[in-house]
């Protein structure tokens, strides 16, 4: 994981985990966590692909969690939610690109492949096996972090961001 993303990557793929839980054990929580940081950071690398990207990032913030947690009703549960500071370095966008990841295989490979020529992938071996080619054990523990249907609000706010990205289009509009 590249040191300048991480606070980005960590805090969506925590997003990701707790709006969409694990129903199992702690293998099954541990499974999911793979599958959730792995689409956050292929997401992250793909938004912000280069170090002048992430430090403008990390000089300004990525904007939180609260539109995705509006969408998701979580902001139903109190100010205590709202207010865990995690949820600051939330990215919206690169939650919106991981949810499409998780629930679109097509796009997925696409989006790995696209990182070969990432900054923060040089040097780097890259392995997203959970992610691009999940086991039937990896899908029976993020059940709900892949459900399509479940996910589709969110994956749907900048889908058409990623798939533009995706096809070589610049990121100028990327929001």
């Amino acid at each position: 994981m590249s040191a300048d993303m991480s606070s980005v990557i960590a805090s969506t793929t925590q997003w990701l985990l707790r709006s969409y839980p694990v129903t199992g054990g702690a293998l099954d929580a541990a499974l999911a966590e793979a599958q959730a940081l792995q689409a956050a950071t292929v997401a992250a690398w793909l938004r912000y692909p280069t170090a002048a990207d992430a430090a403008v990032v990390a000089l300004v913030g990525p904007g939180g969690s609260a539109r995705l947690d509006w969408i998701t009703g979580a902001d139903s549960y109190g100010p205590e939610v709202s207010e865990e500071p995690w949820r600051t370095w939330v990215d919206e966008v690169v939650a919106s690109w991981a949810a499409c990841l998780l629930t679109m295989p097509a796009l997925t490979d696409d989006a790995v492949a696209a990182l070969a020529d990432c900054e923060h992938a040089a040097g780097v071996r890259l392995d997203f096996r959970r992610l691009t080619r999940p086991a039937d054990r990896d899908r029976r523990a993020a059940t709900l972090l892949r459900h399509p249907d479940l996910l589709r609000p969110v994956a749907d706010l900048h889908r058409a961001a990623l798939v533009r990205h995706l096809q070589g289009e610049q990121l100028g509009d990327r929001v």
